[in-house]
């Protein structure tokens, strides 16, 4: 017999589609994306590249690849991308920067995956043939790592003034970008004012089972075409899974905030748990961070035995867990999960 599952908070992407996206999938017009006849592909393209603030946009079969043909559009071999040391795009993307594009990578600190205009400066290679060029920041929004932390306009738009003062392009990695306006209260044109390319998941927070998209100029995503090509990322008959992105941004964007007031939910009955530490005022969105004391054991200790009893997470480091709320997860859940952590680490 199958363990019942209170509530599965390894990761907003085990969110599966609803029986309405289901039917909307199945009722999908379809051509060959490929060829660039796919009816549905071209409308979710069209929409996406309107909300994102672009003249064009493509989709893509993940976020990692949206990511990595960004990377491929703005450099050459040899080349430097500069990002955080915890960026998505270089910490859970299998070396795919060295291997795809050929770049090294230069890495910022900061706080919640976050860093400044003047850091950026401070790492800019000399114009000399013995250094890599610097082409390239990366900047994620919200950032994984970091908690689901969300960026400011403020300091998204000094990072872009001095990436713009020493040509260097930019790329927002906005795999859960809704999420950080939905919380920020802002729009996403908002961010992506400042970056040349833009990536967006569907696959997260809006319930979709696979897709992600990436916008930029009219001419860059001619090239972003060869390059999905090159990747493998040539899909056919695609309009079945675009039909799903189209219903998530219909009906699943607002909803968003619902994700994250589970999220400061969990975050503040975990707070008063002896044993765990979490700070709720840095969860901003629906990902959260707590620390495991050692007396409890490892982090995957406890997760092992949260696991046995029907909640879900995954380890972050050697005394972190990771928990994410999502469509799939009701506050109900939220507070039976943490009647079953209080029990497990109580040891009943």
């Amino acid at each position: 017999m199958n363990q019942r599952i209170v509530a599965d908070l390894r990761s907003d992407t085990v969110t599966r589609p609803t029986a309405a996206m289901r039917a909307a999938m199945a009722a999908a017009e379809v051509g060959d994306d490929v060829l660039g006849d796919d009816p549905t592909v071209l409308a979710l393209q069209e929409r996406a590249a309107a909300l994102l603030g672009k003249e064009a946009a493509i989709f893509t079969p993940s976020g990692t690849m949206a990511n990595q043909i960004a990377i491929r559009l703005h450099t050459q071999h040899g080349d430097e991308v500069i990002c955080h040391r915890d960026s998505h795009a270089f910490y859970y993307e299998s070396g795919a920067p060295a291997a795809l594009s050929g770049v090294s990578s230069r890495f910022l600190e900061g706080a919640r995956g976050q860093f400044s205009g003047s850091d950026v400066q401070a790492v800019l290679r000399p114009v000399n043939s013995h250094f890599s060029p610097s082409r390239l920041v990366i900047v994620e929004n919200t950032h994984n790592r970091g908690g689901g932390s969300i960026w400011s306009m403020d300091k998204l738009a000094d990072v872009s003034r001095t990436a713009r003062a020493a040509d260097l392009k930019i790329h927002l990695d906005g795999a859960r970008l809704l999420n950080a306006c939905i919380a920020a209260g802002h729009q996403p044109k908002d961010y992506t004012q400042y970056v040349d390319t833009v990536s967006m998941c569907f696959s997260k927070g809006l319930g979709a089972p696979v897709g992600s998209v990436l916008a930029g100029s009219r001419e860059a995503m001619k090239a972003a075409h060869r390059y999905r090509k090159m990747f493998g990322g040539g899909m056919r008959q695609a309009g079945i899974l675009a039909a799903a992105a189209l219903y998530a941004l219909d009906h699943h964007v607002e909803r968003l905030a619902e994700d994250h007031a589970h999220a400061r939910r969990l975050a503040l009955g975990l707070a008063e748990i002896p044993g765990l530490r979490i700070n709720p005022d840095e969860v901003e969105t629906n990902i959260l961070f707590m620390d495991v004391e050692e007396r409890l054991g490892s982090a995957a200790d406890l997760c092992e035995r949260l696991r046995q009893s029907g909640v879900l997470m995954l380890t972050e480091k050697a005394q972190r867990l990771r928990a994410v709320t999502h469509l799939d997860v009701t506050g109900a859940q939220i507070d039976e999960a943490l009647n079953v952590i209080r029990r497990v680490i109580a040891g009943k």
